[in-house]
């Protein structure tokens, strides 16, 4: 008996450990970074601005003069992607791991990738030294001057090299 027990919770254990897809109600870290259970998971392919990073966006123009006012756009970044997936359940399909042991993956809110959509709306890049995936989501979002386009701010690769 206690043989077919370890034997169905080593199976179960490998399954889950190995399976291609995670599935899950998440954690949202930031605008890049979900957990979900124990799963540390990156939106592969985009990076969103960090959490203690300010950007610049307008408040008030007089004639040719915009005045712009800083912000906290990571805290924003994090904002929207907790009320886009707000309290759902997301299947992340398995691409790798990072240097920093998380798994890389695109992310689901049903059939709405989430990685596509952060991008599309301006609260993260293309993340073009891993993935071009996202490029015309983010050329999309500069035109339309959403999210983080719509002020100025440093790429979020390297405020982090910078802070």
């Amino acid at each position: 008996m206690i043989k077919y027990i370890i034997l169905i919770f080593s199976l179960l254990f490998y399954q889950k450990i190995y399976a291609s897809e995670i599935v899950g109600f998440p954690k949202v870290v930031d605008g890049d970074t979900l957990h979900i259970e124990s799963y540390k998971i990156r939106l592969e392919g985009i990076d969103a601005p960090e959490m203690k990073q300010k950007c610049k966006k307008p408040y008030l123009q007089i004639i040719f003069f915009n005045f712009q006012k800083d912000y906290y756009c990571g805290q924003v970044s994090k904002k929207k992607l907790v009320q886009k997936i707000a309290q759902h359940k997301v299947k992340c399909t398995l691409l790798g791991k990072d240097r920093y042991k998380r798994y890389l993956a695109k992310c689901f809110k049903g059939k709405l990738n989430l990685n596509k959509w952060m991008v599309r709306n301006g609260y993260a890049v293309a993340y073009r030294k891993y993935s071009k995936r996202y490029i015309l989501e983010e050329n999309f979002a500069k035109e339309e001057k959403l999210g983080i386009w719509i002020g100025s701010f440093l790429e979020p690769e390297k405020w982090r090299k910078q802070n």
